[in-house]
């Protein structure tokens, strides 16, 4: 199970960088060209949400099933596995959010910055024509 969320983690990398590169300013020149991958990569990209909705089955259904370790029934080895097994699901959830995040970020400031290259594009037309 650690590939899923070894990918995960590289496509919410990934959003987090596209995000950032578009947002960054002094990025004229490459701008278009960022738009334009990040334009092909939504619909790929899109395929996060589904995933994520698996992962957070997977750790519903494990903490569902997760034998309870309270009071004087366990050993201090057992008890310790439980604790690191509830923080590794803490630290997955947070992934999960994450990756969600960055992916609506993404998809919003793709949506900005194209309204924006087309207003300055109609600002330069309407210069041009007076």
């Amino acid at each position: 199970m650690a590939l899923e969320w070894v990918v995960l983690g590289y496509a919410a990398g990934a959003e987090a960088i596209m995000v950032l590169l578009l947002t960054l300013p002094g990025l004229d020149g490459l701008r278009k060209g960022l738009i334009a991958v990040t334009r092909g990569l939504l619909k790929p990209f899109l395929s996060v949400v589904p995933f994520c909705l698996f992962l957070l089955m997977d750790i519903y259904w494990k903490y569902e099933t997760r034998p309870s370790c309270e009071g004087d029934s366990c050993t201090p080895s057992e008890h310790l596995r439980h604790q690191k097994s509830i923080m590794k699901s803490q630290r997955n959830a947070l992934l999960i959010a994450a990756a969600l995040l960055f992916y609506w970020l993404l998809y919003s400031v793709t949506g900005l910055v194209v309204k924006v290259e087309q207003l300055n594009q109609r600002l330069e037309r309407l210069k041009n024509r007076d």
